[in-house]
């Protein structure tokens, strides 16, 4: 059954961020993430497939990296590799992985190995045991992304042709010993503590690549270091570069000796400043087949001959260099974080979408989440190429994986003030907002959290902006979740507060109004937070301070249909000057403020008379006014507001002795379901709505204008049912009073 999803290697597919993901990418993610679905338990706990299962080799190594990279890839789930004729692994990556030594062994070791990495594996997988693992196996092997001190030996892995001990505690004791493998070809010192490198003569005749990046406690003399690079004959990559610009001249005496090296193709002096382009140019010149020069944070690449066009140049000079150096040096932390400094420059006067660009940044960004001047760095890039229009030419895919991206930066560094601007500054995007799926409930918090820890004017404006878009767009759980904490709101009364009383309308005081209303819908935690801070007496001075902005009415007014919704809290509207303000914005010629004054009174008087708090005789004046103005408004030209459900609607239509609340529901609900009936007609239908609107249409008490807009309707709803198919949900009907 599996093996039929996996019929096309992904050797034969090419995919980009425009497209969808990989059918392959999507399946194995899933088989990585329910293996139990498909597996069984052997006795001592580990998994394996239910049924025979072959996978192409190619798949196998990328099941296990999903494992490792996803998750779980532990000593239960590793046990599907064991079965080396039906998973056959090649190139086998168990970065991070939490799996045992014994596990290791059973389940890897077998395998025709020719990579291994194991970055940063758990405390209980040690180098010694993944050594003594491999001392069995006899086919060639790289090891790649060791991170632990090697105090052992490597001369049982005689098939090892590749090796890399960057960024291990490796001593002179164990550079002999490497040396003497009958095959290696490759080896990677950056970042040890070797300090002499003699023994590399041990590999002349076979040594094709080295590198020694970053020698930290090297005690050669240039001369002493040369006089060893010089004999490995048949050396063709070599890589010099030091990101801490150490004051040795190696590189300048290297590039000026003739004859040197003479099958190089390959040569990476990057961060040695007295590199120059005429010392260069000489070197290449004596080396047609050069094919890649790393000249980064040099005082080299600036000359035609270096451009970075044709043969691969890395510099600093221009586009093609920099885009260069992040794909070369996507691990090297402070190389990235140069070359994005350099990128931030070019990106700044950028007119078209780059895509390609952004997927570098996004590189950069994955491979130093912890690192400060890497994420800065590239959330200025990132705004600078996805700002204005720039956005819209963006596969939505690299978007969303770049916000994600952004958020993280957020959450890792709370409290740097410019890095959580640059972020800001890129989610203000409408793209990004409206089009690219990210966890918005978690960017909802993230920004809610820096609005209440910074003061800047520019940058509130922007927070409340990307806060009341991503409020509307959560779910009536997350909504809730969001406005039930208690500092949010206060802090959104703030802004409001400091707004009525300087007496500003301004885009901040808009976005802020809309982002309460959209956090208290349907949320009654959020909505009795609001009364206890005193939000409804500010709202009634906002509503008097600005009598003329309609657009401030209609905010204020939906987030009061929301506190009416709210039937414990109804006390607290029942004050007879506040019923008079809402009865003058009854009749206001706004036909959207009149509506939302509407939402109010009906909720208020929809209770019965034994719960009204004051005259019956104002609430018998307000049904009237209620009935009468709504049959007044004419239709709206386009839809005039959004719901998340028609729950809040349905105890309305139950409220027979007063028809003026039946018709305020009636009228909302027809409004809607009329102007988008795609998904008004949808929710109404999966919420139960029909049975209940045909009850109404029905009854005897039914007053006729609620009638005809009950049958309006549901005439609706037969026309989207004739187009869609879509049945008719009884779960959610209420019991109506009986006919």
């Amino acid at each position: 059954m599996i093996a039929s999803w996996f019929h096309n290697p992904p050797s034969a597919m090419t995919f980009d961020d425009s497209s969808p993901a990989a059918l392959t990418d999507l399946c194995l993610t899933y088989v990585s993430q329910n293996l139990e679905c498909f597996c069984v338990k052997r006795p001592d706990g580990s998994l394996c497939f239910r049924e025979a299962v072959l996978f192409p080799q190619e798949l196998a190594d990328q099941l296990l990296a999903k494992m490792a990279t996803e998750g779980p890839l532990n000593d239960s789930t590793v046990g599907v590799f064991r079965n080396c004729e039906y998973l056959r692994l090649r190139r086998a990556c168990i970065r991070t992985a939490r799996i045992s030594a014994e596990a290791f062994q059973k389940a890897l070791c077998p395998h025709r190995l020719l990579e291994l990495d194991a970055a940063r594996v758990n405390a209980d997988l040690t180098i010694p045991d993944i050594l003594q693992g491999l001392a069995t196996n006899k086919y060639c092997l790289t090891m790649s992304s060791l991170e632990e001190p090697i105090r052992y030996r490597f001369s049982s892995l005689q098939g090892l042709r590749s090796l890399s001990l960057a960024n291990v505690d490796f001593y002179d004791s164990g550079l002999a010993d490497v040396c003497s493998l009958p095959r290696l070809e490759s080896l990677d010192l950056s970042n040890t503590s070797v300090t002499n490198l003699s023994p590399l003569l041990g590999l002349k005749e076979r040594l094709r690549s080295l590198t020694l990046h970053q020698l930290k406690r090297l005690e050669m003399s240039t001369a002493q270091l040369l006089g060893v690079i010089g004999q490995l004959d048949v050396l063709q990559h070599l890589d010099i570069s030091d990101d801490k610009q150490f004051t040795s001249d190696v590189a300048r005496q290297l590039l000026g000796q003739p004859g040197i090296l003479p099958v190089l193709v390959s040569l990476d002096v990057s961060g040695r400043k007295q590199v120059t382009d005429a010392a260069v140019k000489a070197f290449v010149e004596e080396r047609p087949g050069m094919t890649f020069l790393g000249l980064l944070a040099t005082d080299a690449g600036f000359s035609d001959f270096l451009s970075g066009q044709g043969n691969l140049k890395v510099g600093e000079a221009n586009e093609t260099q920099i885009c260069e150096a992040l794909r070369r040096y996507s691990e090297r932390e402070a190389f990235v974080r140069e070359a994005l400094f350099h990128l931030f420059s070019l990106t700044h006067v950028m007119e078209k979408p780059r895509p390609d660009i952004l997927k570098l940044v996004v590189l950069g960004m994955r491979n130093h989440p912890a690192t400060l001047n890497v994420q800065l760095a590239a959330s200025a890039c990132v705004f600078n190429l996805t700002k204005q229009d720039l956005a819209a030419g963006m596969p939505v895919r690299l978007l969303s994986t770049v916000t994600q991206l952004l958020l993280e930066a957020m959450r890792t560094f709370p409290n740097h003030q410019q890095l959580q601007k640059n972020c800001l500054l890129s989610l203000c995007s409408d793209r990004i907002l409206q089009e690219v799926p990210f966890n918005r409930f978690e960017a909802a918090k993230l920004v809610m959290q820096w609005l209440c820890n910074h003061e800047d004017q520019n940058m509130q404006r922007m927070a409340v902006a990307i806060i009341s878009i991503l409020a509307a767009k959560l779910s009536t759980e997350q909504t809730a979740q969001l406005g039930a904490e208690l500092f949010i709101v206060k802090q959104l009364l703030h802004i409001v507060r400091q707004k009525a009383t300087q007496g500003m309308v301004d885009a901040t005081l808009k976005f802020t109004l809309s982002a309460l209303w959209n956090l208290t819908d349907e949320s009654p935690t959020t909505c009795r937070h609001f009364i206890e801070n005193q939000g409804l007496d500010l709202f009634i001075k906002v509503l008097e301070s600005f009598p003329n902005e309609s657009s401030i009415q209609q905010k204020v007014l939906g987030l009061l249909n929301n506190i009416a919704e709210v039937g414990e809290l109804h006390g607290e509207l029942m004050v007879q000057g506040f019923l008079d303000h809402i009865s003058t914005l009854l009749h206001s010629p706004e036909v959207e403020v009149s509506y939302f004054a509407a939402g109010i009174l009906a909720h208020l008087t929809s209770r019965g008379e034994e719960a009204w708090t004051l005259s019956p005789d104002l609430r018998s004046s307000l049904l009237e006014q209620l009935h009468a103005v709504i049959m007044k408004w004419p239709p709206p030209e386009c839809e005039m507001v959004a719901y998340r459900s028609f729950n809040p609607f349905f105890p309305l239509l139950e409220c027979f002795h007063t028809p003026g609340v039946q018709l305020w529901a009636a009228w909302a609900m027809q409004h809607v379901c009329s102007k988008n009936a795609a998904r008004y007609c949808s929710m109404l239908l999966e919420e139960g709505g029909l049975q209940q609107l045909e009850l109404v249409h029905t009854h005897p008490q039914t007053h006729r204008d609620v009638k005809l807009l009950a049958k309006s309707i549901l005439e609706s709803l037969q026309n989207h049912r004739a187009r869609t198919g879509q049945p008719a949900q009884t779960q959610t009907n209420r019991r109506l009073p009986p006919q």
